[in-house]
């Protein structure tokens, strides 16, 4: 009964990140969504930017610290861990849905695209750059990333094993392809307002520094492996020619 539940519950919280998921698509592109980027303002700008920083700064914190080694160690002693992962995804995908749901529009126009064509094609960039994000989930395993491997071994009675350290198509080009494609989805837009520049400033320091954390832990897991790789792909910018032999 226990494995059933825990597969049900790794079900739900795969759908719930799949929801808001395409819901961020439509957030940050103003398309089909009821509430959007630059929904009309209705808060001072003040205590907009206010908000707007803190609804960021609560999922970078979730975000962060629920990934580290340190934490997961402490986190497994209360969720059991086939679905600490689930519950991690579970918890990032609410972080979201709050600042979808209390998002504070700011209004002005930083810069607008005029042209039809230009429009759409910045538009299509954007779209480009949320589907380098989901093939690069696949490229390294979509079902561990988001909960649903870890429990369909339990389910299945197999024991859990890590995935091997690999670098395929986009991650032999640079290290954080992921992060890549939400730049490129959240700079991307015919029409920069000041709460889509803030969005996409905030939102980049944040994968910067996150970059930093997250690489000093695949260093302790990968050691010298990952430490070859990092000297051999760009992090960020792919294409930057190096003298250093790249890892396979």
């Amino acid at each position: 009964m226990k494995k059933i539940t825990f597969l049900l519950y790794a079900i739900v919280a795969y759908l719930i990140f799949l929801g808001t998921f395409c819901y961020a698509i439509g957030f940050v592109n103003s398309l089909f969504v009821p509430k959007h980027i630059d929904s009309p303002p209705t808060l001072d700008l003040s205590l907009a930017l206010l908000v707007n920083a803190g609804l960021l700064t609560l999922f970078a914190l979730q975000h962060s610290i629920m990934a580290r080694p340190a934490f997961k160690q402490w986190w497994t002693k209360f969720v059991p861990e086939p679905i600490e992962r689930s519950t991690y995804v579970l918890l990032s995908s609410l972080c979201l849905i709050l600042l979808f749901s209390y998002w504070q529009p700011l209004g002005g126009v930083i810069w607008q695209v005029e042209s039809d064509s230009a429009r759409n094609l910045l538009i299509s960039i954007s779209l480009f750059g949320f589907g380098i994000v989901l093939v690069s989930t696949f490229l390294i395993n979509h079902f561990d990333l988001f909960g649903l491997r870890q429990v369909w071994l339990h389910f299945s009675g197999k024991k859990y094993e890590p995935l091997i350290f690999r670098t395929p198509f986009f991650y032999k080009y640079v290290r954080h392809p992921l992060y890549l494609g939400f730049m490129i989805a959240f700079w991307a837009t015919p029409t920069m307002t000041a709460a889509h520049l803030f969005f996409a400033i905030m939102t980049t320091a944040y994968m910067f520094t996150a970059i930093q954390f997250e690489e000093r832990d695949l260093i302790k897991h990968f050691g010298p492996k990952y430490q070859d790789y990092k000297r051999s792909a760009p992090m960020i910018i792919p294409f930057i020619k190096t003298n250093r032999k790249r890892v396979d």
